[in-house]
């Protein structure tokens, strides 16, 4: 029996370990950050809470007798990424990442691309008035000077009590989202920008086709390096990098009897 730890909170990772806990002869364990009140639980065993860095997960893998680990977190999750590799290495264990292709700027598209949250901040001064803001609560911290510009804010959960807050109004909502609801949304709202993370995949692009449609400017915040290893970018990927693993622990025991 192979154990295998999947680093989730993703659509994803829900979806691969749903997958993996099929697969006769592996025990799937997922870890959720807690970041959100009421996740979404993968099926299987889970965890959920921090680690408390690259020790602390090093432990766990090692207590817990993980052989293979998969990083499934989001792609601007980059302390999760750089501790799960670390760890990795310091039990010597395989480790995946499964990271979605980011989006790419087609035809009609107004994107403005910035490396930073700060940063898009900043290109949001003096040209702009209403905002879609995307970017989760633990950024809107980086918008409140911004008194000028009225911003529409969406999270799954609102910020603590004592959070500063960007002037304007707060939507809790979960993805997927849909392409008609979005325009709504920006139509409705007046909205003149569209700030967002580049975070890939089909959950939260359809606000990125209503802006193209709408001919409004998106600030694109591009994505942060990820460590070295390998990776995967669909979870059919990922079932493959598992089945040749469980092939060479397969090769390795009969070697050794």
């Amino acid at each position: 029996m192979m154990r295998v730890l999947i680093l989730g909170g993703t659509g994803e990772a829900a979806e691969l370990a749903a997958k993996v806990a099929t697969i006769q002869g592996i025990e799937v364990i997922s870890s959720l950050a807690g970041r959100t009140r009421k996740p979404s639980v993968p099926l299987g065993d889970f965890r959920i809470g921090g680690f408390g860095g690259v020790t602390g997960l090093a432990k766990y893998l090692h207590q817990m007798n993980i052989d293979l680990l998969i990083d499934a977190t989001h792609p601007f999750a980059t302390q999760m990424a750089v501790n799960a590799a670390d760890a990795a290495i310091s039990v010597n264990i395989p480790r995946l990442k499964l990271i979605r292709p980011p989006w790419k700027k087609v035809n009609g598209d107004r994107w403005i691309e910035v490396d930073s949250i700060k940063s898009a901040a900043d290109v949001l001064e003096n040209q702009s008035q209403r905002v879609f803001l995307t970017v989760g609560r633990q950024e809107i911290g980086a918008f409140t000077h911004l008194n000028q510009i009225w911003f529409l804010m969406r999270m799954i959960d609102p910020p603590e009590p004592n959070a500063l807050v960007p002037p304007g109004i707060l939507l809790c909502d979960r993805g997927p989202f849909v392409l008609d609801n979005e325009r709504a949304i920006l139509t409705h709202h007046q909205i003149d920008t569209i700030v967002s993370k580049n975070s890939g995949g089909d959950a939260t692009y359809a606000k990125i086709i209503a802006a193209r449609e709408l001919k409004l400017k998106v600030v694109m915040v591009n994505r942060p390096p990820i460590p070295p290893g390998e990776e995967a970018t669909n979870i059919d990927e990922v079932l493959m990098w598992l089945w040749q693993q469980t092939n060479r622990r397969g090769a390795e025991v009969t070697e050794r009897e």
